[in-house]
């Protein structure tokens, strides 16, 4: 389990095929914090350490993951969001994030109202049902709020210190962002589906 609360920005340092899998080795200083066996969320994608030495860790993803997310597009010298499971006892500071990706959406447009930056996101329409305004998202990772709600995209507002402290700065119109929906959004949209509602 995660927050969204985006703790470091990891550079890619190597990414190797594994068959049809790959194995990605990331620098950051959170390294040194993490152990063999423990999660990690890359992008918003949950993963598990399975080697790390000083400033680097390893993860491996499988195919499936490749497919569904844009992990499959990293490359050596991508920077990617990086988050450390939630301990007990720690501030939910976001909201609750299973590192589970449902979807990618795509960065359709990036303005500033004020010192915000508003980054609209076009997103799958059998979702609709699962985003509501104002209600919490996680792109790439980040907890974020639905500012504006549309059929086909929705919008949110970033503020200046997670523009820059993400990899969302990095990013350009057309980029595939990591989209998880709102858990308990899940729990009551798969509820009503189960009733006929």
């Amino acid at each position: 389990m995660f927050t969204g609360i985006v703790k470091e920005v990891g550079i890619v340092e190597e990414v190797l095929s594994q068959g049809e899998g790959r194995e990605i080795t990331v620098r950051c200083k959170l390294a040194a914090s993490l152990s063999v066996d423990q999660s990690v969320c890359l992008n918003g994608v949950c993963h598990t350490v399975t080697a790390g030495e000083g400033e680097l860790f390893s993860v491996q993803s499988v195919p499936e993951t490749l497919r569904k997310t844009n992990i499959g597009s990293l490359e050596a010298g991508h920077p990617v969001n990086l988050e450390p499971a939630m301990r007990p006892g720690q501030l939910l500071d976001g909201h609750m994030v299973q590192g589970h990706v449902d979807a990618t959406g795509t960065l359709k447009d990036i303005s500033r109202r004020g010192n915000d930056r508003l980054l609209s996101i076009s997103y799958p329409g059998e979702n609709r049902g699962l985003l509501v305004g104002r209600g919490s998202i996680c792109v790439d990772g980040i907890s974020l709020t639905v500012a504006r709600l549309e059929e086909e995209r929705f919008t949110v507002a970033v503020i200046p210190y997670t523009w820059e402290h993400t990899n969302l700065h990095t990013r350009s119109e057309g980029d595939q962002l990591n989209l998880e929906f709102d858990i308990l959004g899940k729990y009551v949209a798969r509820q009503l589906e189960l009733r006929g509602g």
